[in-house]
């Protein structure tokens, strides 16, 4: 018996592998002639995709949306965009007036992600409602029809089916009556859906069977939290900001946001962090603002920006204002160092230039007196301007010499 395995007569194998000499060639699972590759691709006339041989080094190469990728010696096929997971999204083998962003479906926003995200598209709308008292009335009239025409029934050997209808209309009335303060609002909700707001002060009539949720729409006002943020030079401020605002929709403050108080807190402080990075504190160009010298705009800024980020959960913001500006505490020396350079140049500019002053002026009036050549009208400047810029209190020292002798030495 010979030791050798029997000559390649076995059928292909599941991948489609080289069939024996003399037989035809299978397909291979993926459809692909019968050749050598493990999956029946061409080894020699393709790349590892039936594609043109590429070669490609070691190193990780760069990723090709949908083509293959080379990781050392593996070649891997990278998934290719699917606008199915994701229909707002281009499609980059789609043409360029195909692969258009499609508007999302109503009711909805995109998100930061490129998907959608549901909208509660919900505005304020006044419910129905009427004087209070007048329903009243008209409720205690309801009461004595159904309380005396129940007792007429049952003195009559009746039942008093009309009577019991009537004292639960006027129950039912009754419950719908509610009193609103001022400065306050009423959201009625009829199991569970809204239908309306009621802003009408005293006591009122409303929708039966709905729930009556109290909302305030008095002027609110805050301090957000001491941040620290980088101002447009870089360098790090502590600021904070008084933030005054109302409740504009009473809808959306109730339905479009989880808690609006909250939300508002939040979003101002986001506001002022943004805007306080986009201005330097001082030392800035000509005619550009800062964050120390322009607070008005800089304020007027924040409010702009915190009215945009809250006008979903339906509130207005009315005025802020900068409550807290320094130096962070790293940096509060050396600013404080640099401001004091900066006023000590300042006030020695303007004492140098009215010493130049003095001294012109007391020059030209001892011209016309007392006649000097060049060398004493440069003593005496730089004497004058000893005096007049120095700090310390000056010493004079009287020399009684005369002009000629003081040439001759």
């Amino acid at each position: 018996m010979s030791d050798q395995y029997p000559p390649p007569s076995q059928p292909p194998g599941p991948y489609g592998d080289q069939p024996p000499s003399g037989q035809p060639q299978q397909p291979g699972p993926y459809g692909n002639p019968q050749q050598s590759g493990p999956y029946g691709e061409p080894q020699q006339s393709g790349g590892p995709y039936g594609g043109q041989p590429q070669p490609q080094p070691q190193s990780q190469a760069q990723p090709q949306p949908g083509g293959p990728q080379q990781f050392g010696d593996q070649t891997h096929l990278a998934p290719p965009p699917n606008p199915a997971t994701n229909p707002y999204a281009a499609d980059p083998d789609q043409p360029a007036e195909v692969a258009e962003r499609i508007d999302p479906p109503e009711g909805t926003t995109v998100n930061a992600a490129g998907g959608v995200t549901p909208r509660i598209d919900v505005k304020e709308k006044a419910a129905f409602a009427m004087n209070g008292f007048l329903a009243w009335v008209f409720i205690a009239l309801l009461w004595v029809v159904g309380i005396g025409w129940g007792i007429f029934t049952v003195v009559n050997d009746g039942f008093p089916a009309p009577s019991i209808v009537i004292i639960l209309v006027a129950l039912l009335l009754g419950s719908s009556v509610t009193v609103i303060q001022p400065g306050q609002a009423k959201v009625l909700q009829f199991f569970g859906r809204y239908v309306g707001t009621v802003r009408r002060q005293g006591l009122v009539l409303t929708v039966p069977w709905t729930s009556k949720k109290s909302m305030s729409t008095k002027v609110e006002n805050f301090e957000t939290n001491e941040l620290k943020v980088n101002d447009a030079d870089g360098n790090p401020v502590n600021i904070a900001a008084i933030v005054v605002w109302q409740v504009a929709d009473t809808a959306k403050a109730s339905f479009a946001v989880e808690e609006y108080h909250r939300f508002v807190t939040i979003q101002a402080e986001a506001a002022l962090r943004h805007v306080a990075s986009q201005y330097p504190y001082d030392n800035a160009a000509e005619g550009e603002p800062t964050l120390r010298e322009a607070t008005d705009v800089v304020a007027a800024r924040i409010a702009e920006e915190v009215n945009a980020r809250v006008h979903l959960a339906g509130v207005t913001v009315i005025e802020t204002r900068i409550s807290t500006l320094a130096y962070a505490p790293e940096i509060a020396q050396a600013m404080l160092q640099r401001q004091q350079a900066s006023a000590i140049i300042a006030a020695r500019e303007k004492i140098l230039d009215g010493a130049v002053g003095m001294v012109n002026g007391a020059l030209r009036q001892l011209e016309t007196t007392v006649p000097m050549d060049d060398a004493h009208k440069a003593e005496m400047v730089s004497n004058l301007l000893v005096v007049l810029t120095s700090e310390s209190r000056v010493t004079p020292v009287i020399n009684t010499s005369m002009p000629r002798e003081r040439d001759n030495n």
